[in-house]
């Protein structure tokens, strides 16, 4: 299949062009640099032509739960979402330098740094199920390496709520990483599930392929694949060396019986990090948010609105208007009030000074007559 040439990317205000990134089937990625404050971000841009209500409403909900997660240190963080000069929306986010994809197909990583990993990714999965929702699509090439070789989860562009409103949606899958209840289209996507994928993701980065691929790589069609993981008999872990319990933790995290799953990602994070203790490996500290975040501001999964810049305006009985107001109001007063001439008045000592003066000169003058008229002078 031919690779789409990305479109020509769009001037932005306050940013430059670098290079491109990648392309998908609605949107281009490039990386550009930020003037003011200094620093490379990858840009996300809609293409001109796929722009229509149902592109827009999976963008607009993306850069949301993008910016409302972002806070999470395993979330990638974003920075800005608008239009561009040309009319295509755009949101720009931390620029990450690699996947997981990339480095498991160069070899298998370590297992203290994919227990490492996977109790991060599981914080940040907590995460975004504590705020209703669903990311739908965890894979290798979904957990990106920012800057400081830390993992992050990206891509939420087909991320859903937690209670589906069943209107017999079929999402876009990846199949060697989904869970048999998605590929047999009883649910489009679950707390369960996404365990089962966090699950076969880990898996994959451990063993340097995903759990039910076969050695011989014609065996591994999309129907032979979703064969087998519909009847998910587990397969130990291919590497020599691997201890009993994690071939447990990731065989509980793929049983067939969602049931029968780690009932949260915190339950999952918890069993990574026993496994650590157990193996003399310094157990990760596990991060979700708390019960009073989860509790505001929820994402609209119906907005298709094209949202740009705005203009802000405030009200002109606001507090803030009030306030600003007041001094403005005061000098006016002040302006308005009429001119009085002003009354110097003196200190009584600089008047005590000024009397002793005039009295001794008065008294002066006395003597002087005194003595001329007495013949004196």
């Amino acid at each position: 299949m031919a690779t789409r040439m990305a479109a020509t990317p769009p001037t932005l205000a306050g940013y430059s062009y670098v290079r491109p990134l990648g392309s998908g089937g609605f949107a281009d990625v490039f990386l550009y640099e930020q003037d003011m404050p200094r620093r490379v971000a990858a840009v996300k841009v809609l293409l001109a032509d796929a722009v229509n209500p149902e592109v827009l409403r999976t963008f607009n909900v993306e850069a949301d739960i993008s910016a409302r997660l972002s806070a999470h240190p395993s979330i990638v963080t974003i920075y800005q979402a608008s239009i561009s000069a040309d009319g295509r929306p755009y949101f720009a986010m931390e620029y990450c330098p690699d996947t997981m994809s990339a480095r498991y197909k160069k070899a298998p990583l370590p297992l203290a740094e994919v227990l490492d990993i996977g109790v991060r990714i599981a914080g940040a999965l907590e995460t975004v199920h504590r705020a209703g929702l669903l990311h739908r699509d965890i894979k290798p090439s979904n957990v990106l390496i920012n800057s400081l070789g830390a993992p992050v989860l990206a891509d939420f562009g087909i991320a859903a709520a937690v209670i589906d409103e069943g209107d017999g949606e079929t999402i876009a899958m990846s199949v060697p990483w989904s869970s048999p209840e998605v590929l047999q289209e009883r649910v489009s996507g679950s707390v369960p599930s996404e365990v089962w994928s966090l699950g076969a993701t880990l898996y994959t980065l451990l063993a340097g392929r995903s759990p039910f691929e076969r050695a011989d790589r014609g065996s591994n069609s999309r129907d032979q694949l979703t064969e087998r993981i519909v009847k998910a008999r587990y397969t130990a872990v291919p590497i020599s060396g691997i201890p009993p319990i994690i071939d447990d933790i990731f065989a509980t995290a793929m049983h067939r019986d969602p049931a029968k799953r780690p009932a949260s990602m915190a339950e999952f994070a918890e069993r990574l990090r026993w496994a650590q203790y157990e193996l003399g490996i310094a157990p990760t500290a596990f991060e979700a948010a708390s019960a009073e975040w989860a509790a505001a501001a929820p994402v609209s999964f119906s907005d298709s609105a094209v949202r740009g810049p705005v203009i802000t305006t405030v009200a002109p009985d606001s507090r803030r208007a009030v306030r600003a107001a007041r001094p403005q109001a005061a000098q006016r007063e002040r302006d308005e009030l009429p001119s009085t001439p002003r009354t110097r008045t003196r200190s009584p000592l600089v008047a005590g000074i000024i009397g002793a003066v005039i009295g001794a000169a008065a008294l002066a003058a006395i003597g002087t007559v005194v003595l001329y008229v007495t013949g004196i002078l």
